[in-house]
């Protein structure tokens, strides 16, 4: 037994070290190598296949071993801190993500050779999209908090330069400098968390911190401190409002490159929380922090997203409000739902931007059907009740308990709001017979729900403490209100409210231009002589 088990231990650490380190190794190939352009792009496509292959046996390998940290070299010790490690960390978190990210990449780095086939840059793209890559597998496989925030810090530097690939376009090189301020102000946040952390812990390991964090009867001052901070970072990397600006903008990059920052990049907020979970959930303040930030930024770009007509701003906005989401269900302590709203949200954002050309084909069907009539807000409202009456239903099955699990209930209560659109379905007008598939569809939704809450739970271990009675009522309010909003606005199109709406949220209440201003006033953007920054 003890053999099997250094033997799994070895397998998995090959397995999980070599996916950096096959993109590592393209990137050198392509920048140093002697290699024209075609075998740059077969070069590519065979690295990224073999990372997805190793993606997909570590995954295997996770689900037949338990949860572990995988060895390399002895951690450096500064000052009796462990500060830097190459340590690896086993477990379905890291793994599952590890799987989305080996799929993506290989995915868009098919899609890139015919996307940018003809330009110069072909070369320099897939050095840096390599580059980046390696970055986001640090981050998803690493113990040591000191190297995910190099790894970080390192997928900002390449994907600022993706972003930035037109750069003879002033709207690229304006977003980038927006981007490279923002990254720059988060990575300082991290940094001194880190500081603290060490301070007060004694070690950067992950498991390690985590481990003596729980063991404090009470979390000193300088802890709690630290881990806003690192909130505070987490919301400027997964571009919150006010600092939304540069992901909405960045519309000049080459379409795989907006797909892998929306699918595997700007999520990374997201993962960072999950995997320090157990520390997030102790500090009340930061929970408040990312409940109120998450919700309002989620309700806002929700209502912004729908005065879009360019289908690449509405998929920027819609990551935006997605990201709030995402960090709302953090700040409840659903750190499971967090993940699993991660690989879904990361897999349908990647197939819209890869896909965003076919809207030109689906838009000229729909000039030649009849259009829409406005929505009954009977019907929305309705649809509503169905919803909730089925969540409740489908909790009672499973068995939840609301004193027990209050987050789980009310995010199962947002989804009941979001049910009410399947009575726009075009079976809803065929009448009274349309209710019973209206009814097992929301149902059987609800059912998937909680199942894969069941599934995930299982993956993310986290403490669930209940949210506070601000929480919860802060999250319902904004989300009725969201559900109100949307409702008057489909059945009313040209009503007074939409009409007095519809300005502020095209400009999305203005809050970009306000802190573009104040931003550049601090630092300027010098067109002429600038480079091209992260």
């Amino acid at each position: 037994m003890i053999f099997y088990w250094i033997d799994l231990v070895v397998l998995r650490t090959g397995l999980i070290l070599a996916i950096p380190l096959i993109f590592l190794t393209l990137c050198g190939l392509v920048n140093f190598a002697v290699l024209s352009l075609p075998n740059c792009w077969r070069v590519a496509r065979i690295g990224s296949f073999f990372a997805l292959v190793f993606s997909v046996l570590t995954m295997l390998a996770t689900l037949l071993g338990p949860a572990q940290v995988l060895p390399l070299l002895a951690p450096l010790t500064l000052a009796g801190v462990d500060v830097l490690s190459l340590n690896l960390r086993a477990d379905m978190l890291g793994s599952s993500v590890l799987l989305l990210v080996g799929f993506i990449a290989w995915v868009i780095v098919q899609f890139s050779a015919s996307y940018l086939a003809g330009d110069r840059g072909q070369r320099r793209y897939i050095c840096f999209l390599m580059a980046a890559l390696t970055a986001v597998s640090l981050v998803l496989i690493t113990n040591n908090l000191f190297v995910l925030a190099l790894a970080w810090l390192a997928t900002s530097v390449a994907m600022g330069r993706l972003l930035s690939f037109y750069s003879a376009r002033p709207p690229a090189l304006v977003a980038a400098h927006k981007k490279f301020l923002i990254s720059r102000s988060a990575d300082a946040l991290l940094l001194i968390c880190l500081v603290l952390l060490a301070w007060c812990l004694g070690s950067l390991e992950i498991d390690q911190v985590l481990l003596r964090a729980a063991a404090l009867p009470v979390l000193p001052v300088a802890l709690h401190v630290a881990v806003v901070l690192l909130v505070l970072a987490v919301i400027l990397k997964c571009a919150q409002l006010p600092f939304h600006g540069w992901l909405i903008q960045v519309m000049e990059a080459p379409t795989p490159v907006s797909a892998l920052m929306h699918a595997g990049v700007v999520n990374l907020g997201g993962f960072v929380l999950i995997r320090l979970g157990m520390l997030v959930s102790q500090v009340p303040t930061a929970q408040i922090l990312l409940v109120v930030v998450g919700s309002t930024t989620a309700v806002i770009a929700a209502l912004v997203m729908m005065t879009r007509i360019s289908i690449k701003v509405s998929l920027a906005w819609s990551t935006c409000a997605q990201m709030g989401f995402m960090l709302m269900q953090c700040g409840l302590g659903a750190f499971d739902l967090a993940l699993l709203h991660l690989l879904a949200h990361s897999l349908y954002k990647a197939h819209s931007f890869l896909a965003a050309g076919g809207v030109v084909k689906r838009t000229r069907i729909a000039q030649m059907t009849a259009p829409a009539a406005p929505v009954s807000l009977l019907r929305l409202l309705s649809g509503a009740v169905v919803g909730v009456g089925m969540v409740f239903v489908a909790g009672w099955v499973w068995g939840i308990e609301f004193n027990v699990q209050p987050a789980l209930w009310v995010l199962a209560l947002v989804l009941s709001l979001a049910l009410a659109p399947l009575l726009l379905h075009p079976i809803a007008g065929k009448g009274v017979m349309a209710w019973p598939l209206v009814l097992l569809s929301a149902f059987v939704v609800a059912n998937i729900y909680f199942a894969l809450h069941s599934v995930f739970v299982l993956w993310v271990a986290v403490r669930y403490d209940a949210p506070s009675t601000f929480e919860l009522i802060w999250v319902m309010t904004c989300f009725g209100l969201l559900f109100c909003l949307q409702s008057v606005i489909a059945a009313y199109p040209q009503g007074a409210v939409a009409r007095r709406l519809y300005p502020w949220f095209y400009a999305g209440l203005f809050l970009d231009h306000w802190f573009t201003r104040a931003a550049f006033k601090l630092w300027p953007l010098r067109l002429k002589s600038m480079t091209v920054k992260n």
